[in-house]
């Protein structure tokens, strides 16, 4: 199949997640570059406050849910959620999905594709927040 691989640079995570989800599942490579860029819609704070409750407040450390203060990891592992990744099919296409920060140098070549859907200038609200931002807030050095 197609190897995909997507600049995640002012784009709305969501729509962003989706698109790669299915294009996983269709049997696509997908690689996203500066993920660390890519927009959460909504308040800085609840935002924020969301991903730490995730973080520490839910569960038991020893078990979950785990996120990851590294946005590529994050970027992922979010994504993973768009997956159907119990089951044979999606995990495979999760194996299919790799996220990084920046552009590294071996993909400095490859024309990277913007995904108009997921554009940040759709947004009808001024309130955003990075990955970047939130992993930040997580504790990433």
């Amino acid at each position: 199949m197609a190897e995909l691989y997507i600049d995640a640079e002012d784009a709305i995570f969501g729509r962003l997640g989706s698109y790669i989800a299915k294009r996983a599942m269709l049997g696509d490579t997908v690689k996203v570059m500066n993920s660390e860029k890519a927009i959460i819609s909504g308040s800085k704070e609840l935002t924020i406050k969301k991903y730490q409750y995730l973080k520490s407040g839910m569960g038991r450390p020893a078990k979950g849910p785990f996120y990851s203060k590294m946005p590529d990891r994050f970027m992922r592992r979010i994504i993973r959620g768009m997956l159907p990744h119990k089951k044979t099919k999606g995990w495979e296409a999760y194996k299919r999905i790799m996220c990084y920060i920046g552009v590294p140098a071996e993909f400095k070549n490859q024309k990277l594709i913007k995904i108009q859907e997921a554009d940040v200038s759709r947004l009808k609200t001024l309130k955003k927040v990075s990955i970047g931002e939130v992993c930040k807030a997580l504790g990433r050095k």
